[in-house]
């Protein structure tokens, strides 16, 4: 069987991509140069998986990574798996939430990205997610950053630990969410809801617009609220990784108190 392979470059996400062992990996690059004392972990994790190991010139690597900083370490493996939205709504939600009663449910959260172009943001997102114990993070299949090796390494190797599933509708998948007892929460500039004082507990989905534009207007008519973050005078708008993670906080700091 042949597969797609991609670059992972760098320590963290070469360890974290064997340590979540998703991916399938053809062989583990490692600089010459390199001070091995400090790979101890990644050599016995790939000793143990029967991944084979060359030892390169920095040259060589250079010339694999195509400008990206690779610490002296490339992993070529297949491309993240993400799961489709729609088929892990049905399963994992929908019939969940209708099996046990929606009272009963343990509590979902679910971040749903849209449009996050910059893969700096939707790396330190999906970090942060993972911390606050998000559950699955939805982002749209198309003109949108995917998970690839460049989120991988922005995200310090977090993402090779988390549920992505691509979503071909946003609209429509929150609307089934909302069939099914789940709260929709935008995060918008615009929002009449100040975020410290939503209800956020309960099952609930977490809206994030992209860098530029924001929510779309469809996806945010299927919003129940619209959040706001407070703002000093003169300052307009925070950084979408930064304002998303305040407002996963304090879905994790109100589930604390409740």
């Amino acid at each position: 069987m042949s597969y797609e392979y991609e670059m992972l470059c760098g320590v963290h996400s070469v360890l974290e991509s064997i340590r979540a062992a998703r991916r399938k990996f053809s062989r583990i690059y490692i600089s010459k140069e390199r001070n091995l004392s400090r790979l101890n972990e990644i050599l016995e994790l790939a000793q143990s998986n029967k991944i084979e190991i060359d030892f390169v010139s920095a040259d060589h690597l250079d010339e694999m990574s195509k400008g990206v900083k690779h610490q002296g370490i490339i992993a070529k493996a297949t491309p993240f798996p993400t799961n489709k939205a729609e088929t892990e709504l049905k399963k994992n939600i929908t019939t969940e939430i209708s099996n046990a009663g929606q009272e009963d449910v343990s509590n979902k959260f679910i971040v749903v990205l849209e449009g996050i172009e910059d893969p700096n943001n939707l790396g330190a997102i999906i970090r942060t997610a993972l911390c606050a114990g998000v559950d699955h993070i939805v982002i749209p299949k198309d003109r949108a950053a995917q998970p690839s090796p460049a989120v991988s390494r922005a995200s310090a190797g977090a993402m090779e630990h988390a549920d992505i599933w691509n979503v071909t509708n946003t609209a429509s998948f929150l609307k089934t969410l909302k069939k099914n007892g789940v709260w929709i929460a935008g995060l918008d500039a615009q929002g009449e809801t100040p975020l410290f004082k939503a209800d956020l507990t309960g099952n609930i989905v977490l809206v994030v617009g992209g860098e530029h534009q924001g929510i779309r207007p469809l996806v945010k008519k299927e919003c129940d609220f619209l959040l706001s973050l407070p703002l000093a005078q003169g300052i307009t708008s925070l950084n979408a990784s930064v304002a998303c993670g305040i407002a996963m906080y304090e879905v994790v700091r109100q589930r604390m108190v409740n």
